[in-house]
């Protein structure tokens, strides 16, 4: 399986949070589950913590590349045709970091392991929640 993890998706299992269903535990840990994060999310952390919703026990910049390595995590690089596509695609919302990473998962197709139900609910999205 070749998941593309969604922001919340990548911290809370990063961070053992108990949020993470165990469906997505067991998935994400899978080792035959190939894992990918946009640079969205990377992007998204460094906005939580700039705005003090999230902390982090170091360094954002050292924890992403901690965690990068840590669960060979694959970078899905953004292009143009991401870009074009995040303003094709159907959603009920605006919100650029989802259309982003939606337009990220459909371009490498990938599986998206979210839980956002805005992100569920588009049928025409492959999800793992």
């Amino acid at each position: 399986m070749k998941l593309l993890l969604d922001t919340h998706i990548w911290l809370w299992y990063a961070l053992g949070d108990s949020q993470l269903s165990e469906n997505l535990q067991s998935a994400v840990a899978s080792s035959t589950t190939e894992l990918w994060l946009s640079p969205v999310s990377i992007w998204e952390v460094l906005l939580l913590v700039e705005k003090g919703r999230i902390s982090l026990q170091v360094d954002p910049i050292n924890w992403i590349n901690q965690s990068l390595k840590s669960f060979a995590i694959r970078e899905a690089p953004l292009n143009h045709q991401i870009a074009i596509l995040s303003r094709q695609i159907e959603l009920p919302h605006q919100d650029p970091a989802d259309r982003f990473i939606a337009a990220t998962a459909i371009h490498y197709q990938l599986q998206l392991a979210t839980v956002d139900t805005r992100l569920v609910a588009a049928t025409w999205l492959p999800t793992v929640s």
